[in-house]
């Protein structure tokens, strides 16, 4: 049995992406907004008819979907639950977004 997910460095990509987290949740969640705090968006992962539900800490990097219970603590897992993919698949492609590996 493989053990790569033992060499993710998550820390390291999550370390690299909360403090441009705001930017990035413009790119992924593209009609939310920011209120305090938080990124308020449409859940794209259900049909989400209102924003409110869905909020991203933009300073911690917590999330939660306050409809279904569905919610991660860092930018390594809310792009892996946006985007379908695995923690490690999430860790690498972020890590390649800013030309490391993960």
């Amino acid at each position: 049995m493989s053990h790569q997910w033992t060499h993710i460095k998550f820390a390291a990509v999550n370390a690299v992406c909360l403090p441009q987290l705001q930017a990035l949740l413009a790119n992924w969640l593209r009609d939310g907004r920011l209120h305090g705090r938080e990124w308020v968006a449409l859940n794209p992962t259900r049909a989400d008819r209102r924003a409110g539900s869905f909020r991203v800490n933009v300073d911690s990097g917590f999330w939660a979907d306050f409809a279904t219970d569905d919610r991660g603590g860092d930018p390594v897992s809310l792009y892996a639950y946006l985007n379908g993919l695995s923690q490690v698949a999430s860790a690498r492609a972020l890590a390649a977004s800013w030309g490391a590996t993960a």
